[in-house]
């Protein structure tokens, strides 16, 4: 995706390692939030909301808090544009990164303009290893996530290396769909969706809660779409393929494949490779948002 020439974010901060000295996944987690994450593997992948809202509304509580960490007084750290300048020069793929933000919040600030809305942009977090977040205790380990309590994404760079040598999914596009589903999920927040499903998760039993999780997460996916066909000019041949690999890669299914040796429908939280891809590729052929219902009756969710 051609984004050399594209401004950089001005909302971002870089904490560093080991900024959080939060807990770690070791030793299998904890409770029912460990065994969550034996369903799926040992890492989620795009884990976008489930990790810090997802456990949380399944299980009644801060998944942080079942592993020890829980919900923590952070000393305020506003992105500022000398911050964001030197974190967004730290290397290639935190410049591109912040690249694909700065695309997010320019496409995303125009669609809520159309509809007589104000777009207020999310924070990205860049941090190495383990960092604090408003959801509690941050491992690289969790994969990329957004936290709705600071409305920030955190991301460890590292994973982009992952998604090229563990899930088969390289290129610069797979690594601009990690970013704008994540954004996604920052969209949902804004749009009160999260606090929706939050309340209705909590009213549900395992298998329910989700099934709705998953529609969660295909819409992210579809919301990563409509942003890459608002981008249409500045993809490349190729990009789009990498866009699915990546979806796919990161189906429920295929992970639970690979880490168990069979496939769970009922614990599925994020979607099948064939739903991750066809959703994602809706918001491509679609670029609108309205199309993204993964909620309405009839949705493939």
């Amino acid at each position: 995706m051609r984004l050399d020439d594209y401004r950089s974010s001005d909302n971002v901060r870089d904490d560093g390692e080991g900024s959080g000295g939060g807990v770690g996944l070791g030793g299998g987690g904890g409770g029912m939030f460990g065994l969550l994450l034996s369903l799926v593997g040992s890492r989620f992948g795009l884990v976008g909301v489930l990790l810090v809202v997802g456990a949380a509304i399944l299980f009644g509580g801060n998944p942080l808090a079942l592993m020890g960490g829980g919900q923590q007084a952070l000393p305020d750290r506003p992105a500022t544009r000398q911050g964001a300048a030197q974190a967004c020069a730290a290397g290639p793929a935190q410049r591109f990164s912040c690249q694909v933000l700065a695309s997010t919040e320019d496409t995303w600030g125009k669609l809520f303009a159309a509809q007589g809305q104000s777009y207020r942009p999310t924070t990205l977090v860049f941090y190495r290893n383990s960092d604090s977040s408003g959801c509690g205790a941050a491992q690289s380990a969790m994969g990329p996530f957004y936290c709705p309590t600071d409305k920030s994404v955190y991301l460890d760079t590292s994973f982009y290396d992952e998604l090229k040598t563990r899930f088969g999914a390289p290129g610069d596009f797979a690594q601009a769909y990690v970013v704008a589903h994540e954004v996604g999920h920052h969209v949902q927040d804004l749009l009160g969706l999260l606090p929706r499903v939050t309340a209705q998760q909590q009213q549900l039993d395992a298998k329910a809660a989700n099934a709705l999780q998953v529609r969660v997460e295909l819409q992210a996916d579809c919301y990563a779409g409509v942003w890459a066909a608002n981008n249409r000019d500045r993809i490349e041949p190729g990009d789009v393929e990498e866009g699915l690999r990546a979806a796919h890669a990161i189906g429920d299914d295929v992970l639970q494949q690979q880490a168990q040796g069979r496939v769970v429908p009922d614990s599925f939280t994020h979607g099948s490779a064939a739903q991750r891809m066809a959703w994602l590729k809706k918001g491509l052929d679609t670029g609108d948002p309205a199309r993204c219902d993964t909620f309405a009756a009839g949705a493939d969710a």
